[in-house]
């Protein structure tokens, strides 16, 4: 999906807030601002409630960095609305939950097990055009960082925000980036002691 259009899609999901359910017109629901999609295997599983509890943890970062957050599954929101009144983890969970439950949206974005029939644990971050920047697949019995998709988000509104600097490994916001060119082939670590191109 990388550098691809999200696939049009209207989906049903359930709304932690207001404990309603409403239509979600992607990618037109999320356009002009970045978004994070995720996707995790199902409700009232092991790893998965960890995760969204994460997410939640972060929830005043990702609002700062302007990142519209999407969880989903294959389950129904009647699923999803009871797993949040359940369990410990989600207690205040507020990001809406996608209801994929014939798993055609999951299918098109390539992450439906058929073997399973659910979807696997993957996350999506979307630029404000609708295009897909990062996509990040992990194993069922593993859970992802929200830290680790918090920086992926931040380097690619960087990236977008300064065209042609580039961000080298496990950059954060303020260190130093870098503008590939002739100049620093070979000597790209001179260049990171230099400074490079830094943040404001």
């Amino acid at each position: 999906m990388i550098s691809k259009k999200l696939p049009e899609y209207t989906l049903e999901a359930y709304e932690p807030k207001t404990e309603t359910s409403k239509k979600i017109t992607l990618p037109k629901d999320i356009s002009g601002h970045f978004a994070l999609i995720f996707f995790y295997p199902a409700d009232f599983t092991f790893v998965c409630p960890t995760e969204l509890a994460d997410l939640h943890r972060r929830k005043a970062e990702f609002e700062k960095l302007d990142l519209h957050i999407l969880v989903g599954s294959t389950d129904t929101v009647y699923t999803h609305k009871a797993w949040v009144e359940t369990e410990e983890l989600l207690r205040g969970f507020q990001y809406p939950m996608l209801a994929d439950h014939n798993g055609s949206f999951s299918r098109a974005l390539g992450i439906y097990n058929e073997d399973t029939g659910i979807a696997r644990r993957a996350s999506f971050i979307v630029d404000p055009d609708g295009i897909v920047r990062a996509e990040y697949h992990v194993e069922s019995n593993i859970g992802r960082s929200a830290g680790e998709l918090l920086r992926l988000a931040k380097s690619l509104k960087f990236v977008r925000e300064n065209p042609g600097a580039a961000c080298p490994a496990s950059w954060d916001e303020g260190e130093a980036t870098l503008t590939p060119g002739l100049k620093i082939v070979g000597h790209v670590g001179a260049a990171l002691q230099k400074g490079g191109k830094t943040t404001a």
